[in-house]
């Protein structure tokens, strides 16, 4: 068998240590593996790399991806399928294994659909795939936000300020909540749950009543007030229709540095939530899934995404995984709220 290999969206930590689990399990099946360069632009324009064994040799610590990534959309381009099926053609692949998130795997289910041959292995920082437990990269940006707020803690109570930090998490809230229960935050500020101003300057205002005169307020990125509208309208979006955001954690430190008059900085931890080494956890996850998919190639379950379940690795339905966004619900949140003082 000859299967080929891409990454999409949004590189994260992990991604390279799929890749070599795909092409070590391959080569012990005595299969070939090609790589395609930059997500979903690799089979469009049929840019490819082989995968050796030495190709994938000492990648496991790396972040980010060997193979590069994109948010090309191949059902932008007309003839975005056929363009596909010709490229696994030319280099007489049995299918295709898509290591993405929401994006990346929706496409993969579309094409699969249309009768290409995929697997899925699932990827993104924001845990916010359906159909599987955890999504690896996420422990590492958690661990990555949680070493920020700890850090954050200690010049917040020497200077006596109020600290907002703001992490990624467009729909979902999960690396906002884990990080701010993880280091302690006082306020945690996720997009499921539309936040009161007014109730979170309340909230700070009585810590420092209570003679704790600093605070950290850690804020996904996709975080709106009540009643408020998403503040990028306008803005750039990429070929999936989605709004770049950043910015809520300077509109917060105004608001609360105005009604509190307590001083307020912010923290954008950005993009250094998805580089750098992986945490062990995420290469034995991103292993794991790797090894799943290309024996689900073999047994012929294309259309089916790697998933991690109970801590066991189960093939789902591709649909499954993109069928709807997996967020923070009232009990997920429920015990940071307890935490309140």
């Amino acid at each position: 068998m000859r299967v080929g290999v891409l990454t999409g969206g949004g590189d994260c930590p992990g991604l390279n240590g799929v890749i070599r689990a795909v092409v070590r399990r391959a080569h012990g099946y005595g299969d070939g593996v090609v790589g395609f360069r930059d997500g979903w632009r690799g089979p469009l324009e049929n840019d490819t790399v082989p995968l050796t064994l030495e190709a994938v040799r000492g990648i496991l610590p790396r972040g980010g991806t060997i193979l590069g990534s994109s948010r090309t959309n191949p059902f932008k381009r007309d003839d975005g399928i056929e363009r596909i099926r010709e490229a696994l053609a030319d280099h007489a692949l049995d299918g295709l294994v898509a290591i993405g998130g929401e994006d990346t795997l929706g496409a993969a289910a579309k094409l699969h659909d249309a009768g290409v041959n995929v697997v899925g292995v699932p990827k993104t920082i924001d845990n916010d795939l359906g159909g599987t437990d955890m999504t690896f990269g996420f422990d590492t940006a958690v661990q990555v936000a949680t070493e920020a707020i700890d850090r954050l803690h200690t010049t917040a109570e020497s200077h006596k300020r109020i600290l907002v930090l703001e992490v990624m998490g467009r729909h979902a809230g999960w690396i906002a909540l884990w990080s701010g229960m993880a280091g302690g935050a006082d306020v945690i500020l996720v997009p499921e749950r539309p936040f009161d101003i007014e109730q979170v300057c309340a909230q700070l205002e009585r810590r420092f009543a209570h003679g704790r005169h600093f605070a950290i307020v850690v804020v996904s990125e996709g975080a709106l007030p009540k009643g408020g509208d998403i503040a990028a309208m306008g803005a750039k979006t990429d070929e999936f229709g989605h709004v770049r955001l950043g910015g809520v954690g300077q509109r917060l430190e105004a608001e609360i540095e105005g009604r509190t008059g307590y001083e307020t900085r912010t923290t954008v931890l950005g993009h250094i939530q998805r580089g750098g080494t992986p945490t062990a956890f995420d290469r034995v996850l991103a292993t794991r899934l790797g090894v799943a998919a290309v024996e689900a190639a073999h047994e012929g379950k294309w259309g089916t995404m790697a998933s991690l379940r109970s801590m066991q690795i189960e093939m789902v339905p591709l649909t499954e995984a993109v069928k709807e966004l997996r967020v923070c619900s009232d009990e997920d949140l429920r015990v940071a709220d307890a935490l309140l003082v």
